[in-house]
């Protein structure tokens, strides 16, 4: 287990409380997990909502056995918080971010973040490029264009998000899906192909409020890499696996 002091000022809220407000936060790295959480010092946690928990899993968290329920307006969410095991960070709390949020809302700053801490030796870069760059889907070109921006995300397959104006949006169904990325935001916009075939459903997404630092890509369309086909300057891609592959043919299974 790595950690480094964070200059951030972190907070977190549930219903109207602040539950922790703290300005001198760790970012923690466990062993096996390849982004990071918060760990918080006792005094800058809401202690007094936190008990001991009354089933405290096993093996989860870098061995620790101090959990805490948080009980909050005659509510009780389990396993929410927990202490880390031996004198290295004693004194820290950290809360579950992994799977589901146990606090409504986090900030860093004054920008809410989403899913998990933003690690800050990650990398995400949004690029204009005059590249040409066509997707095909079953053999149907569905979008062909010569101002993509490409958005380089250290971890992920370069992703080409496309104007809309040279997407052939008329060939999917828009979908309710929503994601969260805490490096761009929230993705509120998805489609999924209307021609049949083994595509899975939400192929293709757009930010259309992406986060400031990501600002290029808003209103764009991007597709998954991992379910069309590329040819990026006349050079047909290879569709890469990735975290993402299993989810999609799970979809379509």
């Amino acid at each position: 287990m790595i950690w480094e002091p964070s200059d951030r000022w972190v907070r977190g809220t549930k219903g109207d409380v602040t539950v922790v407000d703290s300005r001198r936060p760790l970012l923690v790295w466990e062993p096996g997990r390849p982004v990071p959480l918060y760990a918080f010092p006792e005094g800058d946690v809401r202690m007094d909502l936190l008990r001991p928990a009354a089933r405290p899993p096993a093996g989860r968290h870098s061995g620790a056995t101090v959990f805490y329920d948080l009980q909050l307006g005659g509510e009780v969410t389990r396993n929410a918080a927990w202490s880390f095991p031996g004198e290295l960070l004693v004194g820290y709390v950290a809360f579950e971010w992994f799977g589901r949020h146990v606090l409504d809302h986090w900030y860093e700053e004054e920008t809410e973040i989403f899913v998990h801490p933003r690690d800050p030796h990650k990398r995400v870069d949004a690029i204009p490029s005059s590249r040409h760059v066509q997707v095909e889907i079953e053999g149907t070109v569905v979008a062909d264009t010569r101002r993509p921006v490409l958005l380089f995300e250290a971890g992920l397959p370069t992703r080409y998000y496309i104007p809309r104006e040279d997407v052939r949006l008329d060939l999917f169904t828009p979908t309710a899906l929503h994601t969260r990325c805490p490096y761009k935001g929230v993705a509120s916009e998805y489609w999924s192909w209307a021609g049949g075939g083994h595509v899975p459903p939400g192929v293709a997404w757009s930010y259309p409020d992406p986060l400031p630092a990501v600002h290029e890509i808003k209103g764009l369309v991007a597709f998954y890499n991992e379910a069309v086909d590329l040819v990026v300057d006349g050079e047909r891609r290879e569709r890469p696996v990735t975290h993402f592959s299993g989810m999609l043919n799970r979809t379509t299974s």
